[in-house]
């Protein structure tokens, strides 16, 4: 199952407000995992009150894939973001993110679903910018 439809098929019942996760089932390689629930994403969700899905249309019921596209589409337009940016940047970025806030690999590779740790590792490559802004502690003394 691709992002897309991991998105667009989740559920009321896969939010764990308690443990702040998603659970996401048959997800990336048909396997079931748990990835981060936000405390914005659930103020969010207690205001928009979905039905059934966490992504509904106007007449209720699952967005479509092309309905993700589009929606994402006119965001990047209104935010003036000027790189192409698709459903599966916002995947990079969130492992991005978490890697260049210190979170260990191992942790990522389970929130994103990943078996091998080589499809993790790409995100070391991506954010190899954040090491050339780590200042020496020998310039401290």
């Amino acid at each position: 199952m691709g992002l897309i439809s991991e998105l667009i098929h989740l559920d009321l019942k896969d939010i764990d407000s308690k443990r702040m996760l998603i659970r996401v089932e048959e997800g990336k390689g048909n396997n079931d995992r748990n990835t981060l629930l936000s405390e914005n994403t659930l103020l969010i969700l207690r205001e928009y009150k979905p039905k059934k899905y966490l992504f509904e249309g106007e007449k209720g019921g699952k967005y479509s894939k092309t309905s993700v596209g589009k929606i994402l589409k006119r965001a990047v337009l209104k935010s003036k973001i000027q790189k192409r940016v698709i459903v599966h940047t916002l995947r990079h970025s969130f492992a991005t993110h978490l890697l260049e806030n210190g979170v260990d690999l191992r942790y990522i590779q389970s929130l994103l679903g990943h078996t091998s740790s080589q499809t993790t590792q790409i995100y070391t490559h991506v954010s190899t910018k954040v090491v050339s802004d780590i200042k020496s502690p020998l310039d401290n003394l």
